[in-house]
């Protein structure tokens, strides 16, 4: 329906994202914490609910959680507890959830993101920890539960409504991503299921300040899965509220569950919403609380490793990289570790991320492989950029350098080089001398403007004797030969 203006709504998006912690075991029990094996290999007494098992918290969860916390200038609590969340489900074989109910681990904090060039800090609500259910598996005729992720560690992360469109949300996702990274808090592996966002979408004419009933969008497993749900779902609820505009907006948007269907590109409901005493909250009767000390919460804040909003403003004062490919690298932890190993060896930081970023990560698009995963060593993209820098080859042999070391990742561009007589630069003046002549006497317009002060004339004769040497010729020695033979 064309004829409906959004201009005149405000959507509202707050965002509920599910972590599962880098521990080796799991949340209350022994059993592993590891993903992709035999379905119902990594379980014990705990995680299937047996009758009389007993939950022991992980010290390492907690510790994450604190990390996470210290991270994003929250209140970590010195007292927080354990709630029983019960409700019936397959893939819950004891029929609750342990979670922290209404005294959580980690209380406020903020998030520093850059969106559409401006930087926004987003508040957080709370983190709270609790453990994941196992998965259930349709089949043709029946379906299968694999408890393996029954007990999995959980840190969910809930914001408070403070974003106002769909960009925004993402790039609050795709910061919070990256800080749960170089914290090594989480893999995040979304594929993996080990970062699921659900999203809450209430929208508001303008200019009005009350929140109107929200919709809840579940398991959004990509950054553009996210977006593309909440522009749907906005759409859904600005149509309903214009249809009925004499209505009460309670009734015209009801708080509910929907789910994102690819296909359509539209949102579909799933049930209506729970409120949470259906869920008879009351505290765990078989888990002490977690009291922490002062110390014990400042230990961790100083192992904090540097996070990327800092890292972010390194690159920018520091290097003048620009914001962008600032944030291309700052963005996804291994490449930016890749390119600071690079930088051990390599003065020029700008021109090496170049490199990095468009070149290598360029070469690879098409087969998806991460450049770091490649072979190719951080320290060999350093020395090839070097070699630029210090005329030892153009920058034109130095991409057909490139596409070697990709064919042959862990191969030395020195000897690329060596092995390649077409590789070496020209520094001999007698080889480029007559290369030099031949420009000159085709381009005496060329000369006369130069004579006359145009620089650009300069540069136009040192292009056309690269031309003639195929980019070999020594660019300092050209200069110096054309020079001399002009004036």
């Amino acid at each position: 329906m064309s004829h409906i203006s959004y201009e005149e709504w405000e959507p509202v998006i707050g965002l509920e994202v599910h972590v599962q912690l880098n521990t080796r075991s799991k949340i209350f029990a022994r059993s592993p914490n590891h993903f992709g094996d035999e379905p119902n290999t990594n379980i014990e007494i705990v995680d299937t609910g047996q009758p009389g098992a007993l939950p022991v918290l992980n010290k390492e969860a907690v510790d994450l959680a604190i990390r996470f916390g210290c991270a994003i200038n929250a209140q970590v609590a010195e007292f927080s507890k354990f709630d029983r969340k019960s409700y019936f489900y397959p893939d819950s074989p004891r029929n609750f959830q342990i979670t922290q109910f209404d005294m959580p681990i980690i209380i406020g904090g903020e998030i520093v993101a850059d969106t559409e060039g401006k930087t926004k800090i987003f508040q957080i609500d709370h983190a709270h920890l609790e453990d994941d259910a196992g998965m259930l598996k349709h089949f043709s005729d029946f379906a299968g539960i694999d408890y393996n992720r029954a007990g999995v560690p959980l840190l969910e992360i809930v914001t408070e409504p403070c974003m106002f469109s769909p960009k925004e949300a993402t790039a609050l996702a795709t910061t919070l991503k990256a800080i749960l990274e170089y914290l090594d808090v989480s893999d995040c592996n979304m594929e993996e299921g080990s970062m699921r966002i659900d999203t809450n979408i209430s929208v508001r004419p303008k200019g009005d300040k009350t929140l109107r009933n929200k919709v809840e969008i579940k398991n959004l497993n990509s950054f553009s899965n996210m977006e593309m749900g909440i522009e749907a779902e906005v759409r859904r609820q600005v149509r309903a509220y214009t249809e009925r505009p004499k209505e009460d907006p309670n009734i015209v948007v009801p708080s509910s569950t929907v789910r994102l269907d690819l296909e359509k590109k539209e949102t579909v409901l799933m049930r209506s919403k729970e409120e949470a005493k259906d869920y008879r909250y009351f505290p765990e009767p078989d888990l002490p609380p977690i009291i922490l000390t002062k110390d014990y919460i400042e230990k961790i804040r100083k192992d904090l490793p540097e996070l990327p909003h800092q890292r972010f403003e390194r690159y920018t004062s520091e290097f003048k990289l620009s914001e962008y490919n600032a944030s291309i690298l700052v963005n996804d932890k291994s490449l930016s570790n890749y390119y600071e190993t690079a930088l051990k060896s390599c003065k020029n930081a700008s021109a090496l991320c170049n490199w990095i970023t468009v070149e290598f990560v360029g070469r690879f698009k098409d087969s998806g492989a991460p450049l770091y995963k490649s072979g190719i060593l951080p320290e060999h993209i350093a020395k090839l950029v070097t070699f630029i820098d210090s005329k030892k080859i153009t920058g034109r042999i130095a991409k057909e350098v490139a596409d070697i070391m990709v064919q042959k990742p862990g191969k030395d561009p020195e000897i690329i080089i060596k092995e390649n007589p077409n590789f070496q630069a020209i520094h001999d003046t007698s080889a480029i001398e007559p290369f030099v002549d031949e420009v000159l006497s085709a381009n005496a317009q060329s000369v006369e403007d130069f004579k006359n002060g145009k620089d650009k004339a300069f540069n136009f004769l040192v292009g056309q004797v690269m031309k003639l040497s195929k980019g070999k010729a020594s660019p300092d020695v050209v200069k110096e030969l054309l020079i001399k033979k002009i004036s």
